[in-house]
């Protein structure tokens, strides 16, 4: 996958360790019967944190994210830790709540912090009764083992069917500071959010005000993870949690200024590349796609009529054959919900071998079907679109459909 370079800003390694005072550690603590996989891992700060967080939209929520909340609410947006399980999403469960509680007092009393000061969350199946005790039996062990290098144990304890662990992490400058922020994610099916199943870890060492975080958070997913669908369905457990703690010495932000864009600009960097990270593993994906809808006349047009195109089943389907079917994209054009001039409107496929337009003002032009066909052969596939109707632009990433998705979400549970 390409990252996009941005000036001022370096992409570093460590993940959800690379700020300052944080450590990790994953495990398997027999939540997975397979013993390779882990399944149990914690993000852990020296100091306190503020702390923000954006969650599912579907009525449908899972333990872990009700608790969390509760949490965040009692401490006054201040955070300490992450504990987080996979393999089971704890969800629809009469003791959901009480499970939760449960495992977030585990690690409180182990690390000697209060409980409403960890941010507890799970992933997996859903419906399945989730047993304490593998958290009781292993806690102490989790929490020994944490080190700054535990991010990537930390990372591959929330993998369910992802095939790759995902981690970004960046530095930069603020107040002639050294500052960093970094993250991890998981996600590879039940992928439509809107605040599937995916969580999504931040950490960072700059100084900012819970409210500051919480603004920035807020207005990022908009342009990432809100546009983003491997397949439609907004999961029971989708969370992203960002945790600040001040280390890098900066004065803290606690209002809108440059400092402020710069923080927003790491936080946007690092999670728009999970968010693509997270399109390109998608659940049996071969290809990375991401949709420009630039010409509009607002930002809510733009991201309604790339996200229109990105989870589109039949254009998905079109990107696996490696068809230049363009109807298709202009179909899902045409039922988005916005208000535009589909006679303005332009279309290419790009990828790096090259670029094709098929369609201009609404209609389509003649192409070469050969080199149409080599640019879809690739594993990254850019479609262009420009609404001729402004000049404002947002992407949406996504990726193809394949057999592979239906024969992973056919046998799941087992």
């Amino acid at each position: 996958m390409t990252k996009e370079i941005f000036d001022g800003y370096k992409y570093i390694e460590g993940g959800v360790c690379a700020a300052k005072g944080f450590v990790a550690n994953g495990l398997n603590c027999g939540i997975n019967p397979v013993k390779e996989k882990f399944d149990l891992g914690v993000v852990y700060s020296e100091t306190e944190c503020n702390a923000a967080g954006v969650y599912t939209q579907n009525k449908v929520k899972g333990a872990p994210i009700i608790v969390t909340k509760k949490h965040l609410e009692k401490s006054g947006g201040k955070a300490k830790a992450v504990i987080v399980n996979s393999k089971n999403a704890n969800t629809c469960n009469a003791d959901g709540e009480e499970i939760a509680e449960k495992v977030s007092n585990l690690l409180a009393d182990v690390v000697g912090i209060k409980p409403e000061e960890v941010i507890v969350a799970s992933t997996g199946v859903i419906g399945q009764r989730l047993s304490v005790k593998p958290f009781e039996d292993y806690m102490q062990k989790l929490v020994d083992g944490m080190t700054t290098d535990g991010h990537t144990a930390a990372a591959d304890a929330i993998m369910t069917t992802d095939t790759i662990r995902k981690e970004v992490a960046v530095e930069f400058e603020i107040d002639g500071k050294v500052c960093h922020l970094g993250g991890m994610a998981k996600g590879s099916g039940m992928i439509h959010p809107n605040m599937a199943t995916t969580l999504n870890f931040v950490t960072t060492d700059v100084a900012v005000t819970t409210e500051m975080v919480q603004k920035a958070l807020s207005d990022i997913v908009k342009v990432t993870y809100n546009c983003l669908s491997i397949d439609g369905d907004t999961s029971t457990n989708d969370m992203v949690s960002v945790m600040a703690n001040g280390l890098a010495g900066n004065k803290e932000i606690a209002a809108e200024g440059d400092d402020y864009d710069k923080f927003k600009q790491a936080l946007y960097i690092v999670m728009s590349n999970m968010t693509k990270m997270l399109a390109s593993d998608g659940e049996g994906a071969s290809k990375l796609l991401e949709c420009t809808c630039g010409g509009a006349p607002d930002i809510e047009t733009a991201i309604i009529v790339a996200k229109s195109v990105i989870r589109s089943p039949l254009f998905k389907c079109a990107m696996f054959g490696e068809d230049a079917n363009w109807g298709r994209i202009l179909c899902a054009i045409g039922y988005a919900e916005a208000d535009f001039d589909i006679a303005k409107v332009s279309v290419s496929l790009r990828s790096e071998v090259g670029s094709v337009k098929v369609c201009e003002n609404g209609a389509g032009v003649e192409f070469s079907e050969d080199e149409a066909a080599k640019i879809l052969a690739r594993d990254e596939i850019f479609i262009d679109i420009d609404l001729g109707q402004g000049d404002v632009s947002a992407k949406a990433w996504g990726c193809d459909l394949t057999y592979d998705y239906v024969k992973i979400n056919g046998d799941y549970r087992s």
